[in-house]
């Protein structure tokens, strides 16, 4: 059995300057911020994100959530949002990688794959290269209401412990696990998945908002692997 590694911690769905600052102190080495999505919770509007981001202290990543799906409206959305990482949750349809990447230079890109199956495998390996990380989660693109995160649900752990294993060991590229994380199964999730990082958002939340002691029994049993 490979040893555990203590991942990095994404805390996402943050609706506040409070639950940002509440979040880095428990030790999130990155903060979610969701911009509008065709469901799932934890959305604020633009400006509000904007605030959060400029807070956020050296040495800790904000992420802008964004479903959209072309490079212009992608570019403009983060100039006014201004966080350090761009998380895109559906696929990129017009434009490219690089073409953000000239856009936004220092900005780092992090491409969602859910997985679903099979192709999920298939599209994480094509992805990679262009991406400075893979994030798998549980939604599902393919609903008339998509699913883009915050499902709060598992997916197939050994179809993302393959992704794991070519991506990080082949292509070096990080990933993260999404879905359905909570204090009981880190250390399966962990074992299982071996990933780069866990971003959590319905595990460490009661009512739509981040829970103090969640977060203190989620980042106790990290302590404790």
């Amino acid at each position: 059995m490979l040893p555990i590694i203590k991942p990095r911690i994404k805390i996402c769905c943050i609706s506040s300057i409070h639950e940002a600052g509440l979040a880095v102190r428990y030790g999130a080495s990155a903060l979610g911020l969701v911009s509008a999505m065709p469901s799932g919770p934890g959305v604020i509007a633009d400006d509000v994100i904007t605030a959060i981001a400029a807070t956020v202290p050296p040495g800790v990543a904000s992420f802008l959530l964004t479903s959209k799906q072309d490079v212009p409206s992608i570019v403009e959305q983060h100039n006014q949002c201004r966080t350090n990482t761009l998380q895109i949750v559906d696929r990129l349809e017009a434009g490219t990688y690089q073409d953000l990447r000239d856009a936004l230079p220092g900005i780092a890109l992090v491409q969602v794959i859910h997985v679903t199956g099979e192709d999920s495998l298939d599209e994480a390996l094509r992805l990679a290269p262009s991406v400075d990380a893979l994030l798998l989660d549980s939604g599902n693109q393919n609903l008339a209401v998509k699913e883009l995160g915050g499902t709060g649900r598992r997916h197939d752990w050994r179809l993302s412990r393959r992704i794991v294993e070519a991506a990080q060991d082949e292509l070096h590229t990080p990933v993260y696990l999404a879905g359905g994380l909570k204090p009981e199964n880190i250390r399966e999730a962990i074992e299982t998945v071996h990933p780069f990082g866990l971003d959590l958002c319905s595990g460490v939340r009661t009512n739509g908002h981040l829970d103090e002691a969640k977060l203190a029994a989620f980042f106790g049993a990290i302590e404790q692997l």
